[in-house]
């Protein structure tokens, strides 16, 4: 298995989050266009989670589920360039992150990437550990937790904290519209608009309406409306003021392609990245702390770690990487609950992943959800156990086994940034509260574009009452 036994004693309780029921029979052709429309999460199968490669056929065509490290490597690092993103996705996203980092191919995306490379070096998110520390600390400061236990909407919460982080390191604050205002457009964008489509599915022509197009159309016009406005003040401020913040849009807007032409991004590609990085990084940084939380409030031992661990932070972003309990803490939180649970890709040319035959056109699925919690891949694949990822236990870990943020070429640009906002939110938050389950309810999880929670996740936070 991938994790071999800890070297640690084992500190966690062995507590099992919910998980869907695992279908024994394949769907016929409506039930499993209905299931990709409600939570494509429930489509697979006791199989998908016993053997590493499943093929077969389904509404996207000939299908080989990818769950092999190797065959996943293979995929996404040593033949890259032959699996492209598939139509699904950018039918589905596209109107949203057509020229984004997320869906661009080929030379247009090399080309961004190069751009946006240096953008996110170590250096420059460590610049912004302080930011994120402040934003953070304001946020728990906001709940007044010495008047008394609050009962917080977590997915809200989660959301408006890392709203204020993505705006305050990336923007200098200087996003037009409030996080409540963003996080409605986003959510109904994800509650209907991203959703999978029978008729994309069945790859209809584009001119036949989509109803769920239709119905976050004020949505997409939201961000599209702000986000343009943003990317034309932050321009004047640039080329005509001499007076534009030091942050990521300033420098998205003055970067050149020095390996290339030497041409910047347009106007639309930094816009369709401001929307990406909103909907990578904003939300799935906002759906792991949720997730993260709820785990905590079902191990009073682990809590009791973090506890002890944010207690000895000072603070100083140099010490962030002391904070080794907090990072084993949410990367098991994004094994159990992957903010992206499946990656689609498509092949360009006939190939062999070990040892199977695939033929240009096949859809290649490579899905987070099933690969982390694989049989044969994991010890105890269902069940919270942070020491996993203790430094001296994750070595233990193929890195084609762990996927929240993709995988070669094409991983996520933004990953470390992510990281360290995550355990930087974490920290602050186990500083001050205790986190407690206000119901024995299991959340559950549903698919929708990224990992979200059925009902709305609430939790009881309190004043720490042990310092």
């Amino acid at each position: 298995m991938t994790d071999a036994a800890a070297s640690t004693a084992s500190v966690s309780q062995g507590f099992r989050p919910w998980v869907p029921e695992q279908r024994t029979e394949p769907m016929a052709l409506v039930p499993f266009l209905l299931q990709s429309w409600r939570d494509p999460l429930k489509l697979w199968g006791r199989l998908h989670f016993k053997e590493l490669y499943v093929a077969g056929a389904s509404p996207l065509g000939r299908t080989l589920v990818v769950s092999d490290p190797v065959g996943v490597r293979h995929v996404l690092t040593d033949n890259a360039f032959n699996y492209e993103k598939g139509d699904l996705q950018r039918r589905v996203l596209g109107p949203m992150l057509a020229d984004g980092l997320l869906l661009t191919e080929g030379d247009q995306w090399r080309r961004a990437r190069r751009i946006m490379a240096p953008l996110f070096t170590p250096a420059y998110t460590a610049k912004t550990a302080e930011i994120m520390d402040a934003v953070c600390r304001r946020r728990v400061e906001s709940w007044h937790l010495e008047d008394g236990a609050k009962v917080l909407n977590i997915d809200s919460g989660m959301s408006g904290l890392t709203f204020d982080i993505l705006s305050a390191t990336m923007f200098s604050d200087d996003l037009d519209g409030d996080a409540a205002g963003f996080e409605k457009a986003l959510n109904n964008f994800l509650n209907v608009g991203a959703r999978i489509s029978p008729l994309d599915a069945l790859k209809a022509p584009d001119w036949i309406p989509r109803l769920g197009k239709i119905v976050t159309r004020g949505d997409a016009r939201f961000f599209q409306e702000r986000v343009a406005a943003l990317v034309a003040r932050r321009r004047k401020r640039i080329e005509q003021d001499g007076d534009a913040p030091d942050d990521l849009l300033t420098a998205l807007l003055s970067a050149r392609d020095e390996e290339g032409d030497g041409s910047g991004l347009s106007d639309h590609e930094v816009m369709s990245n401001i929307l990406t990085f909103i909907l990578a990084g904003h939300e799935t940084t906002a759906r792991t702390l949720g997730w993260t939380l709820h785990l905590i409030t079902r191990d009073k031992a682990v809590a009791g770690k973090l506890k002890e661990e944010a207690d000895g932070w000072d603070r100083s972003p140099s010490a962030i990487k002391s904070l080794v309990w907090h990072k084993a803490v949410i990367e098991e939180a994004m094994r159990l609950f992957p903010p992206a649970p499946a990656m689609i890709r498509q092949a360009v040319a006939d190939d062999v992943i070990e040892g199977h035959e695939v033929k240009a056109g096949d859809s290649i699925v490579i899905a987070p959800w099933l690969i982390q919690r694989h049989e044969k891949l994991w010890d105890e694949p269902d069940v919270f156990k942070p020491e996993r990822f203790l430094p001296e236990n994750r070595k233990s870990i193929d890195r084609y086994a762990w996927l929240p943020f993709s995988g070669g070429p094409r991983i996520c640009i933004g990953a470390a940034f992510a990281m360290q906002e995550a355990v930087v939110a974490l920290a602050e938050i186990m500083k001050a509260a205790d986190v407690e389950a206000i119901t024995p309810i299991e959340p559950r999880p549903v698919h929708q574009i990224t990992l979200r929670s059925r009902e709305t996740l609430r939790l009881r936070l309190r004043a720490r009452r042990d310092i």
